[in-house]
């Protein structure tokens, strides 16, 4: 028998929402199974209930020719099953070795063996070729690293099936080509490996065979050497992608955003950003590209105002910044932030929806006299914002959680549109959302700058700051380490800076 995972008509429902629809997908073994759709399409819900988070509603779960009934993770784990989650269940307080073995600690005469525990992970790092500090404290580790930790969470308990969520959302281009090779490697051993992913290339370039959902449906199933992106976007949201955005010709405008010679260092007091300068002028955007850890997440903490203890000076719109002025503050002075991580900065699951909305709403002189919130007016500013955006919510009253990634993502988006921001950051503005709100948010960014405001663009996709960015910057060990202009962008020059390579004779040597 060739088959790992058999899910026959699963169904699950959540109050005014069918999740899953009679869902029925075949996980071969030795195989790499693709599933992709938009957020909110039912893809992550399927996945919870083969690892024992969710009961379904309808269908059955079978697994090597026997049908499987799980309450608990914990009974998923037994029968070999392991997830990777798009957003981290880490202990952030923990070691990462200590992490790694929650689930199965290794126990010498009553007591965790630490030690040994080491070694055996140790092993499964040099297998996997994972270079990783196990004595770590999580929480100091890079959003890459920590990604690496689940990933060995996974395997440090055996599993034959693995589930992978989104698992290159947060990886830099390396980090997800040797992510590649583990899961191709674990293929060729004889696991069953279910990837989810918005990133149709990775798609094409990694799976076996692809299913496709929609609305809870499967609309398609094809095996990835007979498909293409263009086919799969089709089954996906209706039509093909979008390859190319239209854009006015860029003008030389007045300078929104100027940062000189900004310079502050981390926790560990290691210099980490080194002397930067630029400008972003309306009507333009500017991208900022490089690997991940070269110091991008620290200038926009400073810039932004989350991060005060700096060198150096930032100004918006021709108005010197005191170092000490809060993120509010320099919202007042007409900069808008959309933070990388929308779990942790961007937002308030927990909160709800029309909360969230309000966090920076708030202070508006519309909605906010003499300190008392008019709830009738901010409603009335959400309910415009979730129609211009399309965002998909079940009701204002609804969690931040109950949002997809890509609707959570567009909400944070339109709460920054709506205080009508001079100079826009947009950091990893797409992380970890499908397609069809890839475009949307590409396009509201192209059309802010056509409106003549400023956007400042940083991103791990180079893909995507090829395709919006006027001017690229890019950033190496806390240095910009060169410019390209738009008709000079190509994936090498780019490529090659991201290295640390600037001089013609250094590329001559790479070649």
């Amino acid at each position: 028998m060739n088959e790992a995972v058999l899910l026959k008509d699963i169904v699950k429902v959540f109050p005014g929402t069918i999740a899953n629809d009679h869902v029925t997908i075949t996980i071969r073994k030795n195989s790499i199974h693709g599933i992709v759709g938009e957020n909110g399409a039912g893809k992550t819900t399927l996945m919870k209930q083969l690892y024992g988070m969710y009961r379904p509603d309808g269908g059955e779960i079978w697994l090597n020719g026997k049908k499987a009934t799980f309450h608990s993770p914990k009974d998923a784990i037994s029968c070999r099953i392991g997830m990777v989650h798009q957003h981290f269940t880490l202990v952030n307080s923990m070691s990462v070795v200590e992490n790694i073995i929650l689930g199965r600690p290794v126990i010498k005469h009553g007591f965790v063996d630490i030690k040994k525990a080491k070694e055996e992970i140790s092993q499964l790092c040099r297998k996997y070729n994972f270079e990783m500090d196990l004595d770590a404290k999580t929480e100091d580790l890079p959003v890459g690293l920590k990604q690496r930790v689940e990933i060995l969470k996974a395997l440090y308990l055996g599993a034959d099936v693995l589930i992978m969520d989104e698992p290159t959302a947060v990886l830099t281009p390396q980090e997800i080509t040797e992510l590649f090779a583990t899961l191709r490697s674990l293929r060729d051993l004889g696991a069953s490996i279910i990837l989810i992913t918005h990133k149709l290339s990775e798609v094409i370039q990694l799976t076996d065979e692809v299913t496709v959902l929609r609305d809870g449906k499967v609309t398609g199933h094809v095996f990835t050497k007979d498909t293409n992106e263009q086919e799969l976007a089709r089954m996906m949201i209706g039509r093909g992608l979008q390859l190319h955005i239209d854009k006015q010709e860029t003008k030389d405008g007045e300078k929104a955003l100027c940062v000189k010679n900004i310079r502050c260092r981390n926790d560990d007091g290691i210099m980490v950003v080194d002397d930067v300068s630029f400008e972003v002028r309306y009507g333009e955007i500017v991208g900022i590209a490089g690997v991940q850890g070269n110091g991008q997440t620290e200038l926009i903490e400073v810039i932004s105002g989350m991060n005060q203890e700096y060198g150096g000076t930032v100004e918006i719109d021709g108005q010197g910044v005191p170092m000490k002025a809060s993120p509010w503050q320099r919202r007042t002075m007409g900069l808008g932030h959309i933070p990388e991580d929308r779990q942790i900065q961007g937002s308030a699951p927990e909160a709800t929806i029309e909360d969230n909305f309000l966090m920076t709403t708030y202070r508006k002189p519309e909605i906010n006299y003499h300190s008392l919130i008019s709830r009738k007016k901010a409603m009335g500013e959400l309910e415009a914002m979730v129609g211009k955006f399309k965002i998909k919510i079940p009701g204002c009253k609804a969690k931040g959680s109950s949002l997809s990634g890509g609707n959570m993502q567009k909400l944070i988006f339109a709460r920054e549109y709506n205080l009508n921001p001079k100079c826009l950051i947009a950091a990893q503005p797409t992380r970890g959302v499908d397609i069809g709100a890839m475009e949307f948010i590409h396009n509201r960014l192209v059309e802010m700058r056509d409106q003549g405001k400023a956007v400042l663009l940083v991103s791990n996709e180079l893909s995507e700051i090829m395709l919006l960015s006027d001017r690229v910057l890019v950033m190496y060990e806390g240095k910009i380490s060169g410019e390209v202009k738009s008709g000079e962008l190509s994936e090498e020059k780019i490529g090659l800076l991201m290295a640390g390579i600037t001089g013609e004779k250094e590329a001559q040597d790479v070649e």
